[in-house]
């Protein structure tokens, strides 16, 4: 009897038969930036950091619970440029620098994933949510402007910290058991850029990330 409610209340949990899934992608990603005023009676100064559009690579693999329900763990890599400026302003004078940078982000992380259309089907959308830990280094590349002795960032930075990520996309089969995959995300976690600022600023890193790949089902 038990059974039987168990197959007529979860029929697609139970006869769906697990499948193992990897893949690549490549992309694009685009961290966000921050800045910071401050004004006082004595002067003021501001700070603020500009990042660029970065090349991203990404591996996966995980597998399909139900129809409808996967895990996955992936690896990505992204480099990003960024330009670091400060400026103060007091009765003594004007302080300010420009310093660019080079920053490239490790993360590791696994994902729940929510399919809206069943393994059968051509076009599968998909939602996700996950975490993990991501690695950030920095290094200086040069300073293109200097005036005053404003604190310049040290030439190396690094900082491990954990993150939040949520994701959606699409598999689109294009053959037996292989897919091309779209995904967008979004991982925030805390910023390892802000802090090295004058004055220092307090929004949280979040990078875009936009993939493009393909995806072999064992």
């Amino acid at each position: 009897m038990r059974t039987t409610v168990l197959l007529l209340l979860f029929p697609t949990f139970l006869s769906a038969q697990a499948h193992y899934f990897a893949g690549a992608a490549i992309g694009v990603t685009t961290l966000s930036a921050d800045g910071k005023t401050a004004i006082t009676s004595s002067g003021s100064s501001v700070s603020l950091y500009k990042p660029e559009n970065g090349f991203t690579a990404h591996l996966l693999a995980g597998r399909h619970l139900t129809d409808y329900f996967s895990i996955q763990g992936s690896y990505t890599t992204n480099a990003n440029a960024l330009t670091l400026t400060s400026l103060a302003t007091s009765s003594g004078g004007e302080l300010v620098y420009e310093q660019a940078r080079s920053s490239r982000q490790h993360l590791f992380g696994g994902d729940v994933m929510l399919y809206f259309r069943n393994r059968s089907s051509v076009f599968r959308p998909y939602l996700s949510v996950g975490g993990g830990v991501d690695h950030f280094t920095s290094r200086a590349e040069r300073v293109t402007v200097q005036k005053g002795a404003l604190r310049i960032p040290p030439a190396t930075l690094a900082a491990t910290k954990p993150f939040l990520r949520v994701a959606v996309g699409i598999d689109a089969r294009i053959a037996k058991g292989w897919y091309l995959r779209y995904t967008f995300s979004e991982s925030i976690l805390k910023n390892p850029i802000s802090a090295q600022l004058t004055p220092p600023a307090s929004r949280s890193l979040a990078a875009f990330q936009s993939l493009f790949g393909i995806v072999k089902q064992f």
